[in-house]
């Protein structure tokens, strides 16, 4: 599980279809103390992000996975997923 920050939003005229319905974001990596780390990713947005929003994701085949999906015709091809907005961290 990654952390970052939602800063912006990625439009496409033309998608797979399994991925028609599904909203895509930029996002920022970031540390758990919300520190940039490395380049800007397209996630596919799971909850309902929104710009500025502090989220956490996951990558690689659980970022499918997190679409449901029963084969590969209906599983949509993501690298990235959001699954959460993250309300606060404590770090001790």
């Amino acid at each position: 599980m990654h952390a970052g920050i939602v800063i912006g939003r990625v439009w496409a005229t033309m998608k797979v279809e399994s991925t028609e319905k599904i909203k895509m974001l930029l996002l920022q990596p970031t540390t758990w103390e919300r520190k940039p780390v490395g380049d800007p990713i397209v996630a596919a947005d799971a909850v309902g992000a929104g710009a500025g929003e502090f989220v956490f994701y996951v990558k690689a085949r659980e970022a499918a996975v997190a679409f449901g999906g029963k084969g590969l015709d209906d599983t949509p091809p993501y690298d990235a997923t959001i699954l959460g907005i993250i309300d606060g961290v404590q770090l001790e």
